[in-house]
């Protein structure tokens, strides 16, 4: 596990946009394509806005770029709720990836119906069959105050779901109907980084990264193989004690 510590959310967003771009050259030049996944919350937003800007407008390959989501909130993409509603404002109509290349939850089909969805939805992207794990090249995550990431919360029964790509829960703020990925198919990505800003996330960073402990979902993020990278900015990192 790696710690990376920035000043501030501007910061922040630099260093992530910086793996991001770094990301897509290696899968690219490695096996012609870069599959990115995208988590939602304020956090990230700079940092989407960043990629439309040079030098990742110009730089990263985005003509081979597919893009999907961690998780979803079951609203329209107009909802100023949507994950997708935001990544699409903050940068995905400034930049020229093939609309085929964006690949949105199905947010506004019934949950059960709409994770399925999304699971076909993979497995055909990736061409593989049923109780197979595709490897995503990068996922952002983020961090709730009660430790939870993607869509995951503490104390839901899907924290041990083994065989599913995608799940329906609900909670959250708001609380509401959500699909979102699971453990064992994050845990699989080649990169996953947390990025994590603001004072109210301390003690959750400190309780995850620190203490390592895994009744808290993002406790239980935990490479399979690949890389785990929380890139925090003074204040979530602010109760952090050397060494992580």
């Amino acid at each position: 596990m790696e710690v990376l510590i920035k000043k501030d959310s501007g910061q922040l967003a630099r260093a992530g946009a910086e793996i991001c771009r770094t990301a897509a050259l290696e899968a690219v030049q490695k096996k012609g394509r870069f599959t990115l996944v995208l988590s939602g919350g304020s956090t990230p937003r700079p940092m989407h806005r960043l990629l439309a800007r040079e030098p990742h407008l110009g730089e990263i390959p985005w003509d081979k770029t597919h893009i999907f989501w961690v998780d979803e909130r079951c609203l329209e993409p107009n909802d100023p709720e949507s994950n997708y509603g935001q990544a699409e404002e903050d940068f995905l109509i400034k930049i020229p990836l093939p609309q085929n290349h964006i690949h949105p939850m199905p947010a506004t089909l019934p949950p059960e119906q709409g994770a399925r969805f999304y699971q076909k939805t993979i497995t055909d992207f990736f061409d593989i069959k049923k109780g197979q794990f595709p490897v995503f090249d990068l996922i952002y995550l983020g961090l709730g105050t009660d430790g939870h990431t993607a869509s995951l919360f503490p104390g839901q029964t899907v924290l041990n779901e083994k065989r599913r790509l995608i799940v329906p829960v609900k909670g959250g703020r708001p609380d509401v109907n959500r699909l979102t990925m699971t453990l064992p198919l994050i845990n699989r990505a080649k990169q996953k980084v947390f990025l994590v800003s603001g004072s109210d996330k301390a003690r959750a960073v400190k309780r995850v990264v620190q203490d390592r402990l895994q009744e808290m979902p993002a406790g239980r993020v935990r490479p399979e193989k690949g890389k785990l990278s929380w890139l925090l900015d003074q204040e979530a990192a602010a109760l952090l004690e050397k060494p992580f």
